[in-house]
This record gives C-alpha cells, structure tokens and sequence, in this order.
C-alpha cells in the first residue's frame, strides 16, 4: 500500500501504520481481515469471526477502527458496523485497550491486538460485559444475527463480511488444529493494575 501523497511518510504514526498494514498483509489470519482505507490511513476496516463456542459463531462482524493522529502513543477507538447484539452499532465501545482507557494503552500493542482483544470480548457476559456501547440481548437473537451477518455489506467496502473474511477450507485431519496465529487477549501482556472495563 502507498502512503497517499498529503502524508508525511516521516510521521511516526504514519510510518507505524504502514508497518501494520504490511505486517497483517504479509501474516494473514483466519480469524480477521483488516486494512486501512485507501484515502484515509487512520481509518482501518476490519471484518473478524465470532468466537466458536459462543452465541457468535458462525457470525462475521465488520468494524471500524479509528487510530489517532498521535498513533500509537494514543489508544484507537472502535466502532461495530455489522448487528450482532453484543455491542452497539456505530458507536464507540469501551473496552480496555480503547480511547476509553487511554492509561492503560500500551504503544507495543497495535491494530492487530486491538481486533483479537475485541475477539475476546464478545462472549463476555454479566457485569464483565458491561460498559458504554455493551448490549445484552437473548442468545436466541445473537445466533440469529450471526446467521445474518455473513452476508451483511458496508456501505464503504461495498463488501460482505464473507467476501471480506471467507471460510477457511475444511481439512479431513481431525488432529490438526486452527491454521489462526491469533492469541487471545489475555495471552497480550497488560499491565497488572489494569481495570476491567
């Protein structure tokens, strides 16, 4: 991806950015596809799978995640795109390593622990699942959007979310396990004081 013409290829934020887009170009998941728009770098447009176990599974969820000029010094914030029922849509969530808790950001984490925290956070329930943005909503309604998300489009991408991230091919070996590299967001080294959202 080149760094559009107005940007300042020097920027610290915009030189982090690019190297994030590289990287998760280079090292693609399973679980995620993410990339930042091509006129506006700070604007990245991820598509990730529900957690399997969960009300979620089988679901695709598209979101917007918005970095700071001062990236990665400041925390991003996200927002849902896709119905899903456990977070509101176009609004920004709070979660521990948002623009919500910029004290506990961390500038080694990035685009990618952003999305595999998210990941983390859908199957949260009770008081952990609170916070501005959290929904809670029958597990009946989750699986049915689930179902339903998968062909949801953004109106930015002009995508589905199965265009964005199509299933991973079925293999025959039972003992093999995920293709994904993803860690969950409890194996992201965080710092011990940090509040729970």
């Amino acid at each position: 991806m080149a760094v559009p013409r107005m940007l300042n290829k020097n920027n610290s934020a915009v030189k982090r950015i690019m190297q994030e887009a590289r990287e998760l170009a280079n090292d693609p998941s399973t679980d995620y596809s993410a990339a930042p728009l091509e006129d506006d770098i700070f604007e990245w447009h991820c598509t990730l799978r529900g957690p399997a176990g969960t009300d979620f599974e089988g679901g695709l969820y598209h979101f917007r995640i918005r970095l700071p000029a001062e990236y990665p010094f400041r925390p991003p914030s996200i927002m849902l795109l896709t119905p899903n029922g456990r977070f509101e849509l176009n609004t920004k969530i709070c979660i521990s390593f948002t623009n919500y808790h910029e004290e506990l950001w961390q500038p080694a984490w990035g685009v990618r622990t952003a999305i595999i925290g998210l990941q983390g956070f859908f199957p949260l329930k009770g008081q952990a699942a609170m916070g501005v943005g959290a929904l809670e909503v029958p597990s009946s309604e989750r699986k049915r959007l689930a179902a339903l998300s998968r062909d949801w489009v953004c109106p930015r991408c002009n995508q589905s979310n199965l265009e964005s991230l199509p299933d991973p091919p079925q293999s025959n070996d039972p003992s093999s396990g995920s293709t994904s590299q993803s860690k969950t967001f409890s194996e992201i080294e965080e710092p011990e004081d940090a509040p729970k959202p």
